[in-house]
Order: structure tokens, then C-alpha cells, then sequence
């Protein structure tokens, strides 16, 4: 925000002291980097717009300061209530105060830490032929979206117009401007002409944003519009050689009219008097028939619904009518009944609660929308349930539980499609493609990432919609297409799902240089369909081998900027605004291996060996980027570079101007994917073409099963008032990665909630290292929350957002999702995750907590797909890698035990990735421990896999890998080469402190899962203070390993074979064991590898756990028997 008079609040130049967008993480970085009391940094706010935070170092702690702009342009630190805060134009000027002592900082201004200047990498693409000038956008009379700020318009004409003029003035009349200067001329009157001419498009622009300004201003300030008007006046009038000197003239007032008018409409804001409201009725706002509906419902012949002054609105559930009534002149009503079938669609509105939206048919292919206003969202969801209920009594088709998305991307090397792209909408080629009896079934969603697409979009739609046409014999419906340059993201859906979708949404993100220049960039969409949130985000990043950190970077960049979803969630960055997220594009990844090496692997059709060296899975690997999202198993060759025409023969070389550039073969176009835990998703294939050879990029495909939710239909009618379900939280303690000591409060989010709610402050803190904060609400500090329904089967589907805020910027310090589903229950259950902030794991949240259900709402319903797996991965969030900050020496805030301390070698990662069992159900209440089900999330949140010296504490436990269908989502682990693990630190100065006593390794604690965290029948609900070096060490590895012999074993108390699996995390198999006669316990340990695999066990790390817990039982058996004699 401008200050006063137009003046910018940093001054004529950015100081150097002030780091635009930098994230509050890295400035704790920076500032620890700088180690000295009174460093300092000025950066963005991430919580109000315009805001700025004063970052300060003292004894090790960042304390942050808002600094916030006033209505008049004004900063100043937030001060205490009471407290009278001390004004500036600008952040220099308040910077230099705070320079003096005794200014009520926790310490004066003494060092700024300046901006890091990094020089501006060359951002050409060497390898792809980017580097040269990229062809213009293609020309189009008629786009499938309006254009928007970003869409590139048509610059061709001008240009050429320019090139023209410019041509003809160094043609002729240069040499007439050279003559007069020579006879001493002091202007360049055929130049001044020329720029004159070249700038009359402009000059009419300007003039009629002017004239539009202007007449805003009058809404606001009769007074200064005058002025304002007088002003163009005299511009206008001037004309002859002073035409340039006008156009500057009125860019410098078009500059201060639009500062003055967004200060003005920001402080008319602020009035909240009914009179104001009123001046504004005319054409700024659009008048909208709102009803107020108080509802009064009773299943009968005729269902009414309240009424209002204006309407009152009936639901007919057996006669299948809504009838609307609404009064007119001398108490008369005037009525429109609506059948069921003209009834197209609800839209419930995300910004206000109690709207909604309803479609009805008009005409053929035609609608109408007409908005409700209801007195509680909590009516309007009575009111959908009845709609609803209509619907599903008198229509033929019943809404779906489960739909098939197909997603492609292709770079496509700027050359126009083949006529035919049958083989990729037909998943058709080489890796995991789909059965050939199943290729033909049409998928419900289809989903079209492009890059480098010279094709203008209506033309693109339509070849797609042509191809779909052939191959299915459906008229596919475009939901949205969206366009940056020429990175195109196209989705089309089945006709009868057309009155599905609703809340349509698209955005796009540039990442060359400055987030401005270059080719590079990022498209999203997203939408939901029916209760089920989707988003897809088409990306084309920096390509180069060595540009490993530009891309991930890029990735931070559109994971921050795509404005996509619930404008609701924006303190949640995209990969957690929605049920699922798919991440598509050419993400331009390469393998890190000798070209000749590769080519042998590929031949060889051995993948492995390249995977390990795959960037993007080593930068999962290290939390880098794509935190916790899955990607099914890669079984085709390297998808770049082929030579065009072929896909017999890569091009790996490439002459440019600066030399011989290397292109190794690489798998830079995938498909991604992230969704809430506890949901359904399954990859059915996952693959390219191997026939469409007219790019140097082979197409690539997969194809999804996803879980989806409807307008829920309570089968016992609608609720009394006094059957309320509550979620309601024990305790919560979390683990936030910072260097700051401020306080913190929690908000909660969810679609499930009337209203979003927030927690009071946390009522304990401790740190038992500098870079780490522990934090700790009690039941005390936490609210309780009430869902707008009650039923057990409507509240499975839900999910529940967390932040962490903190009380001095209101700034998130991590954000996560939680599943309601194994939170219900009449006893408190623990749940236990991962918190993130801007892309990067920031800590972890824990905590006990129960969702209550009225006894009379209890029930279950059956699907087209079975309820999630429990047996996921265990999750593993205090992990070493947390304990972190990049490049800087971490200091123990505690002396810690070398007993608890692992060998030097834990800060050296494993090479290869090694994700952890499944992990199955923990003990049930009749263990003696209350609510030891964890909610763990789905497959595609896999742990990551610890340092080597942490695992080597405890016996060695295989590591099989999940399941294909819930992805191998990236795990955390690899520290970077620049870390220093605190675990390393705290060794070496505990061995220092206590150099008489050797370190110990901990012994396994035993049967962990039913410990959990820590809570029995009879302890406090706070959680007891833990060592988070002895958290990260213990709840990072496999389960096996951390439950020892005694559990990890065949316990002599299992009575099936069912238990047995379960505990080890493995029921999947029970059925096929079974099945060939494997239902005793007694004769299992018989079993063979020969016999596992005729039951369906080939995964040979699940063949190794289950035959050594076999041989585990039978060695616990004998010395029991040992004993005895």
C-alpha cells in the first residue's frame, strides 16, 4: 500500500535491509546465520497484505512486530492496547527510530541483514531450444475462457506498426534531426514526432482509464474529482511538440488517482452505516432477490419451509415439487412450482454459509439461478436434505460414490497434435496401461495438461472433444480451460455430470525471471463436484540438468501464488485446499547419471538403477518438494528425448551457441497426486504412448479411481435440536520448527462447521533446543465444535483443518488435515501428523479428541468401494530431519543424555528410499489403553526414512513397499548437504560435557503402538514434556523394529490368523490365506515362500516379515516351554 501523497512506504529504493517475500522461516534462517543480538530484517507479512514484520535476534530468539499500514498510508508497530503507536510515511523512517535505544523493542536496531544478491542465472533453456524467442501466443477470435490479466493479448500488430515507423525515421528523417542539431538546434522535432505517433494507442488507453477513474472518484470525493477533472483538462489541451510531456503527464496522474481512490474505497470500508451502504446501490452492485427462510420441516404430504416477507419456499416430497411463493401487491401470492426433474442443481455458497444457489431448467439447454439467503446454515442443510430426498425418490439415476478421471500431459515441442491421439486417451503404449477390455469404458473426468501448445484454445477443445467423441460416442462437457502462454490446462466432463460440478475456479502463475519473464509458468483449475473438492495444476518448470533448485523453487512459487479453491482456506497453501490435488506437467526433472550408463540401463528395459537417480524423486526425498504427494510406480523408459518422427532413438546432444550441450534422457513429464487421509483413491494405470512421435516429448497418462461425496440424506429424518453431535479435543501439543518464543492459538477449519473456530492461546511452552518450539493447549484453551449434521455417516467423510497461528504476526507456523472418520467414538481417540508451511514440513500436531454421535444417528451405508485401509503406514513426524536450519550451526538449548543420542553417522542419510510397512490397528479399549487408534493417513503419506545411525539402534527390520495404488509419496530424509543434524550437534557436546561416560544406544521401547502417546485410563490430559530428540529417534522407525520380539511377533493371546496379520500390518492377506487353507495358527509355522506366493503374498519384504515373526513365535514358544519345565 502507497503512503500518503502517493509516496512509496520504502522509499525511492528498497533498502537493503528489507527482503521481499521472504518467507518467515527464512528469515529465522538468516537471522540465526547472523548470530548476533540485534540483527534485524524487514519481509513481507504473510497474514495482511501491505503489512510488513520486523524480524529481531536476541539470546537466540527471533521476536517478530507487525508493522501495519493506517487507513491514511501511515505505518507503525503494533503496539499494546493503550499504547499510543508512533507514525511514518515510510519503513526507512520508522526503521531509524528503532536504531535508538530504549525505543520499547526487546533490544535496539544494531545490525541489518541485508538481501542475498544472487546473480541473475541465465534462465534459457539450453536443452530444449527455450532459449530461443518464443513463438507469439496464438491468435484466436474466440477463446473457451475471458480473457483475464494474464491471458497474453495480441501484440503482433503493434509491434510491426512500431517497427515501421521506426524503420522510416532512421530512413529519412534521422538525417533532417542530425542537420538541426548541427545548426544548433536543442530538440529533435522528427523524433518527438515519430514517438508521438508510436505512442497514440497508448495515449487513447490512458485516456480512457482516465475518464473511468474519474467518474469513480466522484463516488467518493465530489471535491478532489474536480480536480481531477481539471487537471485532464489541461493535459488534453495541451498539444503540438508538448503531446509527449502530456501523455507523462497524465501516467503521473493516472499513477495518484488510482493510490487516492483504493485509500478512499479502503476508508468508506470501514464506515459500517446503513447510509453509506445505501449511496452505493447503483450500478457497483448487482441486486440479487434474497428469501429468508426459517425452517420448520415436518415429513408429511406437504413439506413447508418457513417464510419471510418475500418468499416462502415448499417441498413436496411425494408430489416431487418445490413451490416457491412469494407475496405481491394487497397480501396476494404469486407462486412458481418446480417439478423435480427441472430442478438442475444445488450450489452451496463457500463465502456465506447460509446462501444458497439453486439451478432450475428453463428452456432446452438453458437456466436459470436463483440465490436463498437461509436464517443458519444449519436450515439451508435441512433444506438441500429435503431437495435431495425429493430427487432421490421420483429420479431414475442415483448420484455416484465413485468416479474414473483420466489425466494426460505432453509437451508438445510447439508442432501442431497428429490427426489422431487415440493411444493416449485409450491408455495405450508402454508401463502400467489399462486391460484391453477396459480401455473403452469412458472415464468420467478427463483432464489435458499441455506444454509448449501453438494450438489456440477453442481449436484444442475441440479436437479433444472430436477424439473423445470417437472413442466413447459421448458429447464431452469443457468444464474450464486456462491458459499462459502456451502451457494450456483443458477439462471435460460426461455429459451427465455436467450438473455436478459447481465453483469453478482457474488461475495461472509465471516463474522466469521476477515471476514476470519467460515461458515458464503454471496453470491450475479446479471445481467441485457434487461434496467432493477437486484441483489440478498443469506446471512447466526450468529445464537444464543443473537447475535443480530454480525448480524447486518454481514449485514453492505456484504452490504459494495459484489462487485456486475456497477463498475460505487462504491460509492454507493448494496441496491442502482440496480432497484431491493432481499435479501434472512437464516438471522437467533429469537423471544425474553418465549418459552411456543410461542408454544401457534403458536398453536393458532396467528402470531401477535410473529411478535413484531420478532429481525429482531424490528432492522428495529430501522434503524438498511435492511434500507427502504420491506418484505411482514408474515401468516405462525415460519419456525425453526422443528424436521427432521416432521412438527408437533419443538425442542427447545439442548444438548451441555456447557449445555442446548434453540432454540426457529423462523422465521430466509426471503425473503427481496428494489427498486427504483416509480417502478413496486408486491408480489403474500409468504409462505413455508409444505412437505419437510428432514431439521430441512421448505423451504420458494415468488414470484414477477416486472416492467422491453427495449432498448427504439422512435415512432417519431430520434431526431434533437435541441431538447434536460435538468434536471435542482433550489436548493438543505440537512441535513447530522455529527460533521465535511468541504464543500460539489454533484455527479450525471445515466444511462440516457452521462457522470456523479458533482456540485461545496455548497454556504451556517449552524448548529443549533453540531452533525448536514445544507448545500445549489443554481441554481448557480448546473449543468445542458442533457439526451442521449428526449422522455417523456424514461425518466419516469429513475432515477438519488445522493452523497454527501465532499471537504477535497471526502468521502460520504449520498447517495440517485430519480424518473424522477414526475420531468417532464415545471415548477420546489420538491422532497424531505432520504440520506444513509453504511447502516444507515445519513440525508435527498431536493430540486426543473424540467426534460424539447422538446414539440415534448411529449407522453405515454401503459403496461402490470398501472403507479405507486403517493398516497405512505408520507415520513417523518427529523425524531427525526436522531438527535442521539449513547451513547453520544449531545450539542445544539443553544439555541432552548421551544415552539418548545416536551415533555420529546419523546425519548421513540412506541412498535409496525405504518406505515403512503397512502398520495395522492398535490395541482395542480392552488393552487397557484408551484410544490408541491413530489417524493415520492414506498410502501416499509414507514416512521418511531415518539417518543410518538412528536405524542402527535398533535390529535390523525389512522395509516392503507399499501398495501401488496408495502411491510412494515422497518421504522426508536425506539431509542436505549444508545441514548440520542437531542430533550430531547435541552428540558432540554431550560427549564433551561427559567424556567419562561412553554413549549408549536406547533399547526398542516395547509395544509402542499401544502406548501411543503416552495417555492411559488416569492421566492428565496434558501431555507430559518428552525429549523430541528421543520422539524423533523412537517414531521414525519401522514398527517392527520398535515393538521387539515380544510384539512384532506371534503373541501367544492371538486366537486367528486375522489378529496375526493385523498386528503386523498385513490383514490384506488374511483372505488369500485362507483361502488355501491357512486358517489355523498352529500349522503356520509350516509355511514356506512357495505357499506365501500361492496366497497372494509377493512382495518379498512382506514374505521376509511374515516368515520371521513365524520363526520369532516358535523361538518365544520354546523357551516358554523351557521355562515351564
Amino acid at each position: 500500500m502507497a503512503g500518503g501523497g502517493g509516496v512509496s512506504p520504502l522509499g525511492p529504493a528498497p533498502p537493503m535491509w528489507y527482503h521481499r517475500d521472504l518467507s518467515r522461516a527464512a528469515a529465522e534462517e538468516l537471522l540465526a546465520r547472523a548470530g548476533r543480538d540485534g540483527s534485524f530484517l524487514v519481509r513481507d507479512s504473510e497474514s495482511v497484505n501491505g503489512a510488513y514484520a520486523l524480524c529481531v535476534l536476541f539470546q537466540k530468539h527471533v521476536h517478530t512486530y507487525r508493522i501495519l499500514p493506517d487507513d491514511e498510508g501511515f505505518l507503525a508497530v503494533q503496539t499494546s492496547q493503550g499504547v499510543q503507536p508512533k507514525r511514518f510515511k515510510t519503513l526507512p523512517e520508522l526503521v531509524l527510530l528503532y536504531l535508538q535505544p530504549s525505543q520499547g523493542l526487546v533490544t535496539t536496531l544494531l545490525y541489518p541483514v541485508d538481501r542475498e544478491e544472487t546473480a541473475l542465472n541465465d534462465d534459457r533453456d539450453y536443452s530444449d531450444g527455450e532459449d530461443d524467442k518464443p513463438p507469439l501466443p496464438p491468435r484466436s477470435a474466440s477463446t473457451s475462457t475471458p480473457p483475464g490479466p494474464d491471458t497474453p493479448t495480441d501484440s503482433a500488430p503493434a509491434a510491426n506498426g512500431l517497427s515501421t515507423i521506426s524503420h522510416e525515421y532512421l530512413k529519412g528523417s534521422y538525417a533532417l534531426d542530425l542537420e538541426a542539431v548541427k545548426q544548433g538546434a536543442c530538440s529533435l522535432p522528427h523524433l518527438n514526432k515519430t514517438l508521438v505517433a508510436s505512442c497514440k494507442r497508448l495515449n487513447g488507453e490512458v485516456d480512457k482509464v482516465l475518464s473511468g477513474l474519474e467518474i469513480l472518484s466522484k463516488v467518493f470525493d465530489q471535491q478532489s474529482a474536480f480536480m481531477v477533472s481539471k487537471m485532464i483538462q489541461q493535459s488534453v489541451n495541451q498539444g503540438g511538440d508538448q503531446e509527449l510531456e502530456n501523455l507523462v503527464t497524465k501516467l503521473a496522474i493516472l499513477k495518484d488517482l488510482l493510490s487516492s481512490i483504493e485509500k478512499k474505497v479502503h476508508t468508506f470500508r470501514q464506515v459500517k452505516t446503513q447510509t453509506c451502504l445505501c449511496a452505493l446501490s447503483f450500478s457497483l452492485f448487482l441486486f440479487l432477490s434474497f428469501s429468508l427462510v426459517k425452517l420448520d420441516v415436518y415429513l408429511a404430504e406437504l413439506t413447508k419451509i418457513g417464510k419471510s416477507q418475500k418468499h416462502t419456499l415448499s417441498v413436496d416430497v411425494e408430489g416431487g415439487r418445490l413451490v416457491v411463493m412469494k407475496k405481491v401487491k394487497d397480501s396476494q401470492e404469486d407462486w412458481t412450482t418446480f417439478t423435480h426433474d427441472k430442478i438442475r442443481q444445488l450450489i452451496k455458497s463457500q463465502r456465506v454459509q447460509n446462501k444458497l444457489g439453486i439451478v432450475f431448467e428453463k428452456e432446452k439447454d438453458k437456466s436459470q439461478r436463483k440465490d436463498f439467503i437461509f436464517a443458519s446454515a444449519k436450515k439451508r442443510e435441512a433444506f438441500c436434505q429435503l431437495l435431495q430426498l425429493m430427487k432421490n425418490k421420483h429420479s431414475n439415476q442415483d448420484e455416484p460414490d465413485m468416479i474414473s478421471v483420466f489425466i494426460g500431459t505432453w509437451n508438445m515441442g510447439s508442432v501442431p497434435a497428429p490427426k489422431s491421439v487415440a493411444s493416449w486417451v485409450l491408455c495405450r503404449g508402454l508401463g502400467k496401461t489399462l486391460d484391453e477390455m477396459t480401455v473403452t469404458i469412458p472415464h468420467d473426468l478427463y483432464v489435458f495438461g499441455t506444454q509448449e501448445n501453438s494450438v489456440c484454445d477453442r481449436e484444442w477443445v475441440e479436437s479433444l472433444r472430436t477424439t473423445l467423441k470417437e472413442q466413447t460416442e459421448l458429447d464431452y462437457k469443457p468444464i474450464a480451460v486456462q491458459t499462459l502462454w502456451n502451457i494450456k490446462i483443458a477439462v471435460l466432463v460426461k455429459p451427465e455430470h455436467e450438473n455436478r460440478i459447481s465453483h469453478v475456479g482457474v488461475s495461472s502463475v509465471k516463474t522466469g525471471i521476477a515471476n514476470t519473464l519467460g515461458n515458464k509458468g503454471a496453470v491450475g483449475v479446479s471445481f467441485m463436484f457434487n461434496g467432493t473438492s477437486f484441483g489440478f495444476v498443469n506446471c512447466h518448470l526450468t529445464s537444464g540438468n543443473e537447475k535443480i533448485a530454480r525448480r524447486n523453487q518454481n514449485y514453492l512459487d505456484i504452490l504459494r501464488l495459484l489462487s485456486l479453491g475456497d477463498k475460505q482456506l487462504s491460509s492454507f497453501d493448494i496441496s491442502l485446499r482440496f480432497t484431491h490435488l493432481f499435479w501434472l506437467g512437464d516438471l522437467n526433472y533429469r537423471l544425474d547419471m553418465d549418459i552411456q550408463e543410461i542408454l544401457n540401463y534403458i536398453n536393458r528395459k532396467e528402470f531401477e538403477p535410473l529411478l535413484k537417480v531420478d532429481q525429482l524423486n531424490l528432492e522428495r526425498e529430501k522434503n524438498k518438494v511435492f511434500l507427502r504427494f504420491a506418484e505411482e510406480e514408474i515401468s516405462y523408459p525415460p519419456t525425453y528425448r526422443y528424436e521427432r518422427g521416432s521412438r527408437d532413438t533419443y538425442v542427447w546432444q545439442k548444438q548451441k551457441a555456447t557449445g555442446m550441450r548434453t540432454n540426457v534422457p529423462s523422465w521430466c513429464d509426471r503425473i503427481l497426486w496428494k489427498s486427504y487421509p483416509e480417502t478413496h483413491i486408486v491408480c489403474n494405470s500409468y504409462g505413455c504412448t508409444d505412437d505419437i512421435v510428432t514431439s521430441d516429448h512421448s505423451p504420458v497418462f494415468a488414470t484414477f479411481e477416486v472416492g467422491v461425496t453427495s449432498q448427504f440424506v439422512s435415512k432417519k429424518g431430520l434431526p431434533k435440536s437435541s441431538e447434536q453431535a460435538y468434536i471435542e479435543f482433550e489436548s493438543i501439543e505440537a512441535i513447530v520448527k522455529t527460533a521465535s518464543r511468541t504464543k500460539f492459538f489454533i484455527e479450525f477449519y471445515s466444511t462440516c462447521l457452521e462457522e470456523f473456530k479458533k482456540s485461545y492461546e496455548n497454556d504451556s511452552q517449552s524448548s529443549d533446543n533453540v531452533n525448536f518450539l514445544r507448545v500445549g493447549w489443554s481441554n481448557k484453551q480448546l473449543t468445542t465444535l458442533k457439526p451442521l449434521l449428526s449422522e455417523i455417516e456424514y461425518l466419516q467423510d469429513q475432515h477438519l483443518l488445522l493452523t497454527v497461528k501465532s499471537l504477535d504476526g497471526y502468521e502460520s507456523y504449520g498447517e495440517c488435515v485430519l480424518a473424522l472418520k477414526s475420531m468417532i467414538g464415545s471415548t477420546a481417540q489420538q491422532f497424531h501428523t505432520y504440520l506444513s508451511h509453504r511447502g516444507e514440513e515445519t513440525g508435527n500436531i498431536r493430540g486426543s479428541m473424540r467426534v460424539r454421535v447422538p446414539s440415534e444417528r448411529m449407522g453405515t451405508r454401503e459403496r461402490l468401494y470398501g472403507n479405507g485401509d486403517p493398516s497405512v503406514s505408520k507415520n513417523s513426524y518427529n523425524n531427525p530431519a526436522y531438527y535442521i536450519l539449513e547451513g547453520v550451526p544449531n545450539q542445544s538449548a539443553a544439555a541432552l543424555s548421551p544415552e539418548l543420542l545416536p551415533s555420529p553417522s546419523s546425519a548421513n542419510p540412506p541412498t535409496a528410499k525405504a518406505p515403512l510397512p503397512p502398520a495395522g490397528e492398535g490395541p482395542s479399549e480392552d488393552d487397557g489403553v484408551v484410544g490408541s487408534t491413530l489417524n493415520r493417513p492414506p498410502p501416499d503419506f509414507p514416512p521418511p526414512p531415518l539417518p543410518k545411525g538412528a536405524l542402527e539402534m535398533v535390529s535390523e527390520a525389512p522395509f516392503p513397499k507399499p501398495r501401488p495404488a496408495g502411491g510412494g509419496g515422497g518421504g522426508a530424509g536425506a539431509l542436505d548437504d549444508q545441514s548440520c543434524s542437531v542430533l550430531q550437534m547435541a552428540k558432540t557436546l554431550s560427549e564433551s560435557e561427559f567424556s567419562g561416560q561412553p554413549p549408549r544406544a536406547p533399547s526398542a521401547p516395547p509395544h509402542l503402538r499401544g502406548q501411543g502417546l503416552g495417555l492411559g485410563l488416569d492421566t492428565c490430559r496434558t501431555f507430559p514434556p518428552r525429549n523430541p530428540i528421543t520422539e524423533s529417534i523412537a517414531e521414525d522407525l519401522p514398527e517392527e523394529a520398535l515393538w521387539g520380539s515380544s510384539s512384532s511377533s506371534l503373541s501367544v493371546g492371538e486366537s486367528s490368523v486375522g489378529e496375526w496379520l493385523q498386528r503386523l500390518g498385513l490383514e490384506r492377506y488374511e483372505q488369500g490365506l485362507l483361502h488355501n487353507g491357512w486358517d489355523d495358527l498352529e500349522f503356520l509355522s509350516d509355511i514356506t515362500e512357495e505357499d506365501l506366493e500361492e496366497a497372494g503374498v509377493l512382495d518379498p519384504a512382506h514374505k521376509r516379515i511374515l516368515l520371521e515373526s513365524l520363526r520369532q513365535q516358535q523361538q518365544q514358544q520354546q523357551q516358554q516351554q523351557q521355562q515351564q519345565k
